[in-house]
């Protein structure tokens, strides 16, 4: 279910934002839709990746590596 939310900005800044919106042939709702999903999916990707760390956490290569073995392929 879709709410509705009231945002307040610049009108400057809405215009150029509903020119590009238009550009790319959308609506401005369209596009702050997509920067919202965009948004909150950052902070699951670095959720994400902190509790990957962590489970990898118990790794470790048992001695420090040379720039030319890094390199190696």
């Amino acid at each position: 279910m879709k709410k509705n939310i009231t945002l307040s900005a610049e009108e400057l800044l809405i215009k150029k934002a509903r020119e590009k919106a238009a550009r790319e042939k959308k609506s401005l709702n369209a596009a702050f839709r997509e920067w919202l999903a965009r948004y909150v999916g950052q902070e699951t990707s670095s959720s994400r990746y902190g509790d990957l760390m962590n489970r990898l956490s118990y790794t470790r290569p048992g001695r420090k590596f040379s720039r030319e073995e890094m390199n190696e392929r």
